[in-house]
């Protein structure tokens, strides 16, 4: 544990899925008596700023707002460059006078990673999502390397660099794994885990915190089983698959349906929802998982972990990025079905809750998961990490 009060910096991007898993980790940090400055968009300022630390405002020009993503890998990479190099210069103009001890960042981040790089500081990535094992250079980066508009992204990546002040200038050297990272992902949803160097990588499994006041949620009392019905914060402009939904589970016997649907659907859009049905913006997702008897998912990273420390069943529905290798996941793990969109009729939905459901392994199968997960020790053993790169000074210099 370290015995000093350090400065410990994170610098994240504004996409709310990647700054949610480090929040407890940060009120933990701070907690233990540390200064931690967020470099991030205001727009999560309320976020940051609820974890006890310092936003560091730092516009991005990442298209969160209207969630407008291209669907051409090459062009997606393109927009977390074009971030990093208006994103260096505002990181400059806060740290280099008040630089940190360590330098957290998220894996779309560029910037943090030169940034401590010219200061001669440490440096650990925060991993929200899965990271690269061994032969994911030949498995997934050659394939990408092929793409139309690659060769003239490398080469912009690699001007960049030059002139960062950064001393890794190798663009592979630069985006491929880091010299230290934590995991915030149960290792059962990383692939090729056998394959992932354990020197560098630690998984610590998602870090959670006591819930907020106005975070749980009760159970009505007559309620045989809950179903949880969300597509996380990014993917929910989706109101034909809510009606679908609403025809799947509304008036099934038993069965209390929680169906969250974000801010880019008008409830009106469902139509008739029957009684059983409750419908809601947004929820505080872990507590109903608490409760809860299944729950359909896009498959997003923190959605899978919070299912899998709830040890709850999940129909995964994948809307994009990462989601559809993390809905093959839990299902090679025998704790879901896997439903694509277009496939996704009340009728399959239904059959899919049932298969389910009746699964007479899976509740071994999630139980066994659920312990594993809790095992990897989460948030007090994340600020025990980090604690320890304060003291030994690992974590790359």
């Amino acid at each position: 544990m370290s015995r000093r009060r350090a400065h410990i910096a994170m610098v994240g991007v504004p996409i709310v899925s990647h700054v949610l898993p480090s929040l407890a980790l940060f009120r933990e940090l701070v907690a233990r008596g540390h200064r931690v400055t967020y470099a991030n968009d205001p727009l999560v300022a309320d976020l940051v700023e609820s974890a006890g630390a310092e936003l560091v405002p730092c516009t991005s020009t990442l298209p969160v707002v209207d969630n407008d993503w291209p669907s051409d890998p090459i062009a997606a990479a393109s927009l977390f460059l074009d971030d990093a190099v208006q994103a260096l210069p505002q990181l400059r103009a806060f740290y280099d006078d008040d630089p940190a001890d360590l330098y957290l960042y998220d894996i779309g981040a560029y910037a943090a990673r030169a940034l401590a790089e010219a200061q001669g500081r440490r440096l650990a990535q925060l991993s929200p999502t899965f990271v690269a094992w061994d032969g994911y250079e030949e498995d997934v980066a050659a394939h990408l390397r092929k793409l139309p508009g690659s060769d003239a992204y490398r080469e912009r990546f690699t001007r960049w660099l030059a002139g960062s002040g950064a001393t890794t200038t190798d663009v592979d050297a630069f985006c491929g794994p880091p010299a230290r990272a934590l995991a915030l992902i149960p290792r059962a949803m990383q692939p090729h885990a056998d394959r992932v160097d354990t020197d560098t990588v630690t998984f610590v499994g998602p870090c959670f915190g006591p819930r907020a006041d106005g975070e749980g949620w009760t159970r009505p009392p007559t309620a045989e089983h809950v179903l949880l019905i969300s597509l996380g914060s990014a993917y929910t402009r989706q109101p034909a698959f809510y009606r679908e939904c609403v025809r799947a589970f509304g008036d099934l016997p038993g069965w209390h349906v929680v169906l969250q649907i974000g801010a880019y659907t008008d409830p009106e859009e469902l139509g008739t929802v029957p009684p059983n049905v409750e419908v809601h913006s947004w929820v505080p997702q872990r507590a109903i998982l608490e409760q809860a008897d299944a729950f359909v998912t896009h498959a997003g990273m923190g959605g899978c972990g919070e299912g899998l420390l709830a040890g709850v069943p999940m129909i995964a529905v994948p809307q994009g990025a990462e989601q559809f290798m993390n809905a093959d996941r839990l299902v090679e793990l025998g704790v879901a079905r896997r439903l694509d969109t277009a496939d996704a009729t009340a009728e399959a939905l239904r059959a899919t809750l049932d298969d389910l459901v009746t699964d007479p392994g899976r509740a071994r199968r999630s139980q066994r998961l659920q312990a594993a997960g809790r095992a990897e020790g989460g948030t007090p053993r994340a600020a025990d990490l980090i604690e320890t790169l304060l003291d030994t000074g690992g974590g790359g210099r």
